[in-house]
């Protein structure tokens, strides 16, 4: 049987993983550090299929500074030439993000997660959305948005077998790198503890409210909800 620390581990890698696939997607568009070149004052959206909304609209619904967007734009424009990214292109993207194991399953729900109008494809200002909350927004707004990650099929509850799910894909995600080794009923265990700690009432179900009270309670998950709050 698994000490309980080794499993509550894995609620807290949880969140480190969202947040920091969310800091690869900047690593692999190269802005993790903002240029001191000049930037041009409006988006160029020359030879692109979707157009983003005006930059003060974006900016008055995220964290980002005009300048950070600006930035965030012409990464995303260089390697999305289309203005769109789907879920074939955002596979491949984590494939080379996590080349010892198979992301695939993982990079499936996070495409999902970012993608909130469920149209298949993920847009400037959903990219630009989902990282102002994963790096700048408040506690709450963050574990909403992991919350909304983990619930699937987005009935407003988690399951086990959804955190069966994800689980796994974490696993899979980590392949050789995965410690301790895993054993057949390791995410098993691994979801049992995540109950036994989330379900308050034990109705075999983990609701929003039950999300962010146990989350808040734990203070590996809050210390983690602050790593990366100045990346940008």
């Amino acid at each position: 049987m698994w000490a309980e620390g080794e499993s509550e581990g894995l609620q807290t890698l949880g969140i480190v993983v969202v947040v920091c696939s969310s800091l690869k997607l900047l690593h692999y568009l190269g802005l993790i550090d903002l240029s001191d070149d000049k930037i041009e004052d409006e988006l160029e959206m020359t030879m692109v299929c979707h157009r983003p909304e005006g930059l003060e609209q974006l900016e008055a619904q995220t964290n980002f500074t005009k300048r950070e967007l600006q930035v965030l734009y012409r990464g995303f424009k260089n390697e999305c030439p289309s203005g769109v990214v789907n879920e074939e292109t955002f596979k491949q993207i984590y494939a080379q993000f996590f080349p010892h194991g198979d992301a695939s399953t993982y990079a499936h729900y996070l495409f999902h997660a970012f993608d909130t109008t469920q149209t298949g494809s993920v847009k400037f200002e959903d990219f630009v959305t989902a990282l102002s909350i994963l790096l700048r927004g408040t506690v709450h707004e963050k574990l909403r948005w992991t919350f909304n990650l983990y619930d699937i099929n987005k009935d407003g509850y988690i399951n086990k077998e959804e955190m069966m799910d994800i689980v796994k894909a974490i696993y899979d995600m980590m392949g050789k790198y995965t410690y301790p080794v895993l054993r057949e009923d390791t995410p098993r265990q691994h979801v049992d503890v995540f109950f036994q700690k989330m379900d308050k009432n034990k109705d075999g179900i983990v609701t929003l409210d039950e999300f962010l009270e146990s989350c808040q309670e734990d203070d590996n998950i809050m210390r983690s909800l602050q790593l990366f709050q100045n990346v940008m």
